[in-house]
């Protein structure tokens, strides 16, 4: 059928979650690509309420197959916690692939993140120190553990034991009292390679036979462009890919095979840790926001920091991504504002800018340019076709379409997959 990509085009905690639910309902594969348990999509359907944070969004439609692949950290064990809680309320997860190629987080990994933030006291990441970036170290270094290496119990002792060693001397040279111990660790990764041993494979053939015989495949987006590894702004970002292009390297998917890229972006800004916000709120309106659309970390439960929206670094996310189409969220969030802000540029020692520049210190200068306009004073929720929002909501909403220049084909009015208004398909005709 085709292959869909849905990333977030601002800093994480756009929405991903429930627009790749509701695309998964026709989808036959669905791929998580990058990242590990730093991320999380909050999913309202009618099986319930749930936070994912390894476990592929599909898994709520029986006939989809989840792949997590290459390009992913894995921690054995939050996935298997994420499995049992799927379990238990009645989400089956036998339809769970797991690439052998796939990185694996390992304990030591943790205290390595808590670390080398500690080490940064006065300029700290702001990581969720679940291990993930000490992971994706070790993968670059060529040092890492795949999910294949737990299939052998007799190398699996001895590979961990040099990696429990060379941990240990890291962590004794960034100042850290804690050590791993690598019997503990190749006892608890040997009961997690038993549960995990039946969904472990190399997808790679199996990717390559979906494509070839033009399956419905979602690319599942974990965290938002502008925590890119190398389009984001280094060096507050996470450790991996997060552009399409990164959706397309972790899962093994050729770009001629590629159809549809959905940017998914929220009707204001938020970010979690440090780094430029530059239309950040920090007055009432910003509190006022922050309580009502419950603007803390799925994953950490850390307060976002909130914004007007942002068309410059928007603009940007779409240059780089190549966006098809847009999916505007949470505008419901907005309903009882008097005014609502949009950030149309930014101003830099008298020059107007209308993309963001990529040296930080020329960011932290900008002056974000404003255009105010009348709120809608009403209630959104409900509306189940454009031109049944308020007229101010509309004229929002048209507005960012003029200043993206890309078309809102999905507009979010609530956390439940039926809440919101489809404009235009999100899966691309047959012969589109």
């Amino acid at each position: 059928m085709s292959v869909v990509a849905v990333v977030g085009g601002q800093w994480g905690d756009e929405g991903k979650g429930k627009v790749i639910d509701l695309l998964a309902e026709r989808a036959d594969f669905v791929i998580r690509s990058q990242g590990g348990d730093n991320a999380g999509h909050t999913v309202v359907n009618p099986m319930g309420e749930f936070a994912l944070h390894l476990v592929p969004c599909g898994v709520f439609n029986p006939d989809s197959t989840c792949i997590i692949a290459p390009g992913v950290a894995l921690n054995p064990a939050i996935l298997l916690e994420e499995m049992d809680r799927l379990e238990q309320h009645g989400v089956s997860t036998r339809r769970l692939l797991l690439s052998d190629r796939t990185q694996v987080v390992m304990p030591y990994h943790l205290l390595l993140d808590r670390a080398f933030e500690n080490h940064r006291a006065d300029d700290p990441i702001g990581t969720t120190l679940r291990g993930i970036g000490p992971a994706y170290a070790d993968k670059a270094a060529r040092v890492g553990l795949r999910l294949g290496d737990l299939r052998n119990a007799a190398t699996w002792e001895a590979k961990v034991q040099t990696a429990v060693e060379r941990a240990n001397r890291l962590l004794v040279a960034f100042g850290s009292g804690q050590r791993c111990d690598a019997d503990e660790v190749v006892h608890d990764y040997r009961r997690h390679a038993e549960r995990l041993q039946p969904m472990i494979c190399d997808t790679a053939p199996v990717v390559a036979a979906a494509v070839a015989r033009n399956a419905a495949i979602l690319l599942e987006g974990a965290q938002g462009t502008l925590l890119d590894l190398d389009h984001g702004n280094y060096p507050y970002v996470t450790a991996s890919s997060c552009t399409v292009a990164g959706l397309l390297q972790g899962a093994g998917i050729p770009p001629r095979a590629f159809s549809r890229a959905i940017g998914v972006y929220k009707a204001y800004s938020t970010r979690v840790g440090s780094g430029p916000l530059p239309t950040e709120l920090l007055d009432a309106t910003g509190d006022y926001i922050r309580e009502r659309a419950h603007e803390f970390g799925a994953t950490t439960g850390r307060a976002r920091r909130v914004g007007w929206f942002d068309s410059v670094v928007s603009r940007y996310t779409i240059a780089l991504n190549g966006f098809d189409a847009a999916a505007l969220m949470r505008i419901d969030m907005l309903d009882e504002l008097d005014s609502v802000k949009l950030c149309t540029a930014y101003e830099l020692d008298g020059e107007r800018l209308d993309l963001p520049p990529s040296n930080l210190d020329l960011h932290s200068r900008c002056k974000p340019v404003y255009e105010e306009l009348p709120g809608w004073r009403e209630s959104t929720r409900g509306a189940t076709r454009f031109e049944d929002l308020p007229p101010a909501a509309i004229s929002f909403v048209q507005r960012v379409e003029a200043l993206l220049a890309v078309p809102v084909h999905l507009i979010g009015l609530g956390p439940e997959r039926s809440e919101g208004i489809v404009r235009q398909p999100l899966w691309p005709s047959p012969t589109s």
